[in-house]
């Protein structure tokens, strides 16, 4: 555990992983500034709080914070390098994220596992949960997905399991996971990284650290992720088709223990939830969780909300929630997946940089026509040209009634943004929730 007590710490951005890790450093007995680039109004009350708690505020810009004289720097995700962080590395503060800090201040170890990738992290990651959970294990869930370690830092744990992204990957130091799964890459984020490769080895930073004791789980096949496995020392284990953990039409078989668990005795439906489990089966292996436990998870979570979630079925149209589909490789495995033979696709947001071309092959199979939405829109339509027809919508209720209109029996209207929602909405929960309401509306409409 790192000594803060009487130490000057800054910790820049004030979302949920800044609030926390700063929270995390006061009660260690720092000196803390917090910094956001937003003004004091605009900040959230949870931020603001932690004057109170004796963190000083320096709020729009950073320049004030001091960072080039701190003893640490603590940096919030979505915090690109700023002048002032380079700064501060120049001089040899040192810069942490709050994955870093969290793991390093746990007042008790416990065994770590960490799951990224571009799609699936959230599912698997609150699957290996729920799997440790059935085996009586005392297990926190979260990181990316849900609630920041920092805030828990002082609470004991069998386990932790920790949704891992991009961002949290570029600062850590000492991040040693017994167990990290890299599920795939795809193109993400290509608004912040200059290309997949650069991408790829943010989320490869989780297998750093790795020792021969430990495991890296990544998908058969995968060169990409077999690459950034390999630059820690763990074992490797795969999954998918032909892997250690097999995935067949009817079955996910563990090659280690024999262990056969039949697809149509689980909750979670689809080929992309078959490799999700197989993965989480994966990560789960060095705990000795028996094959009848897993069954019973397996038999009984049922996936996570927006995420290809199940709203209403209305004159015989299905209408699916995968507002969680914030990449073009999420939206055409959501596309894929659907057991309808033709969907109404409403899709768009803000734009992160990159090709639409697979979205656009997707709907040549699975389209029956797109409604796009949000500042992407247009170039979504260029992508897409006269493959399946095109329509705008100026908000999340006209794009759900366009999307009735263009269904016919049979169909699904879905919706999987392939962008994300800061151009209409608070986050991909309040973009999904206002889905959800327009599709109930217009249930009630129809009775």
């Amino acid at each position: 555990m790192p000594e803060l007590a009487g130490k000057r710490v800054v910790v820049v951005g004030l979302g949920k992983s800044g609030q926390a890790a700063a929270r995390l450093c006061l009660r260690r007995g720092a000196r803390v500034v917090a910094t956001d680039g937003k003004p004091l109004g605009a900040l959230p009350a949870e931020a603001l709080a932690l004057e109170s708690l004796g963190a000083t505020l320096a709020a729009g810009g950073h320049g004030a914070a001091g960072m080039s004289a701190a003893d640490l720097v603590v940096v919030s995700p979505g915090v690109p390098l700023l002048p002032e962080i380079a700064a501060a590395e120049a001089r040899g503060v040192p810069v942490w994220g709050e994955v870093e800090l969290a793991v390093r201040s746990m007042l008790q170890a416990a065994p770590l596992v960490a799951v990224g990738g571009t799609n699936g992290k959230s599912t698997t990651t609150s699957l290996v949960g729920a799997m440790l959970e059935g085996h009586g294990l005392r297990v926190f869930v979260g990181g990316n997905l849900g609630e920041p370690l920092a805030d828990h830092a002082d609470e004991t744990f069998d386990a932790v399991v920790l949704e891992v992204s991009s961002f949290q990957m570029e600062r850590v130091d000492r991040f040693r996971p017994r167990v990290s799964a890299l599920l795939n890459v795809t193109d993400d984020h290509l608004d912040r990284y200059a290309g997949i490769d650069e991408y790829a080895r943010a989320k490869g930073n989780a297998f750093a650290k790795q020792q021969g004791d430990d495991l890296a789980v990544v998908p058969a096949a995968d060169a990409l992720c077999l690459r950034e496995a390999q630059r820690g020392k763990a074992r490797v284990v795969t999954f998918g088709r032909n892997g250690t953990v097999a995935v067949t039409d009817s079955a996910v078989i563990d090659g280690h223990t024999g262990e056969r668990y039949e697809r149509a005795a689980m909750a979670l439906g689809g080929g992309h939830n078959a490799l999700n489990v197989a993965a989480a089966i994966a990560c789960v292996g060095p705990f000795g969780v028996p094959g009848a436990t897993l069954r019973r998870v397996l038999g009984a979570f049922a996936g996570l909300p927006h995420r290809t979630a199940l709203v209403a079925e209305i004159g015989g149209v299905t209408y699916y929630d995968d507002s969680k589909g914030t990449n073009v490789g999420a939206t055409v495995t959501a596309l894929e997946g659907l057991a309808q033979p033709r969907a109404v696709l409403i899709a768009g947001g803000r734009d992160k940089g990159g090709s639409y071309a697979p979205l656009v092959d997707a709907l040549r199979r699975k389209g029956r026509a797109a409604v796009l939405i949000g500042e992407a829109a247009d170039a979504m339509a260029r992508a897409i040209g006269t493959d399946v027809p095109v329509q705008r919508a100026s908000s999340m209720q006209e794009a759900v009634r366009l999307g009735a209109s263009l269904a016919i029996a049979g169909d699904a209207v879905l919706l999987s943004p392939a962008c994300s929602s800061f151009d209409m909405f608070r986050d991909y929960k309040h973009r999904g929730d206002e889905f959800v309401r327009a599709v109930l509306d217009l249930s009630k409409e129809a009775r």
